[in-house]
């Protein structure tokens, strides 16, 4: 999975699983088209933000995502 401003599904939408990577991009630039073109549209993550929010820092947007995938997972 790829978490970017550009996806269409939360992560909260989704199941993780043992052995699922997830890509994030640097924090100015985002992921290189390339890399991002490489992932299907229900690889694209975003995370839930309030109208007129534009996102969270790279290292609070990690967090909340992996933290999920690991609650998904028993924290196992």
């Amino acid at each position: 999975f790829t978490l970017t401003t550009r996806g269409t599904r939360s992560p909260y939408a989704v199941t993780f699983h043992p052995g699922d990577w997830l890509v994030f991009g640097s924090e100015t630039k985002g992921l290189a088209d390339a890399v991002r073109a490489s992932f299907g549209p229900a690889q694209c993550l975003r995370l839930p933000m309030r109208e007129g929010q534009r996102s969270l820092n790279l290292s609070n947007a990690v967090a909340v995502t992996v933290f999920e995938a690991w609650r998904q997972n028993d924290f196992a």
